[in-house]
């Protein structure tokens, strides 16, 4: 791919994030894309994507790439022992450092919230981190980490905090935005790992045979 493709590629992503996270991703079509991104030819994001559904893909993968090398190195890091809180952190401050890391004003935040709220978008988000033995690894050593929690009733409560947490750094984003925040996105991370792991490890007071579906991303 030559230079000036990939710089049509980014300034369209950049475009196509922003409006997302802004007026939601089942309402922004792709000549509004176009536009917002200065571009000419209005089927540009199809010549450089093929679909919209490649878009959204191209966005979730820029994002994961980002985290993956803060990831890797707090896994990395891991002692061999390490307690829920650890694993939790290895999972949340590498994503809340990539939004830090963004020019202001950044819209990654609530973009992805924006996916993982639509059900029709949701498998992306989940096929997205397919393969990820990392994550998957992080999320085998939660279970472990964990008394009295069954791995059914886990992954249902992963899935509930996912939004939780996108939830949170979407609306962080926006106050940034405002000028209104208060603390930095690391305090966010630390806030939502403590947070996170308090509900993971939350004991089981009734048990039943009830839980929720897990039909969307599990944080884990």
């Amino acid at each position: 791919m030559g230079r000036r493709s990939e710089r049509a590629r980014k300034v369209l992503m950049d475009a196509a994030e922003e409006l997302f996270a802004r007026d939601g991703v089942d309402v922004v079509s792709n000549r509004r894309i176009t536009e917002h991104a200065g571009a000419l030819n209005h089927s540009a994001v199809t010549y450089h994507f093929g679909n919209r559904d490649e878009l959204i893909q191209a966005l979730l993968q820029r994002h994961l790439g980002d985290m993956a090398q803060r990831r890797a190195e707090l896994v990395a890091a891991l002692d061999p022992d390490a307690g829920l809180w650890d694993l939790v952190a290895c999972r949340i401050l590498p994503m809340v450092q990539g939004f830090d890391a963004l020019p202001r004003p950044s819209w990654r935040a609530r973009f992805l919230n924006q996916v993982n709220s639509l059900p029709s978008l949701q498998n992306l988000l989940i096929g997205s981190h397919e393969g990820d033995r990392e994550l998957w690894e992080l999320g085998r050593r939660a279970v472990q980490a964990i008394d009295g929690v069954t791995p059914t009733t886990f992954r249902a409560r992963s899935s509930i905090l996912g939004h939780l947490v996108l939830g949170v750094c979407a609306k962080y984003e926006a106050e940034v935005e405002a000028g209104i925040q208060q603390g930095t996105w690391i305090d966010v991370g630390h806030f939502l790992t403590d947070a996170v792991t308090g509900m993971l490890s939350a004991p089981v007071t009734h048990r039943s045979d009830y839980t929720i579906p897990v039909s969307s991303p599990q944080l884990l």
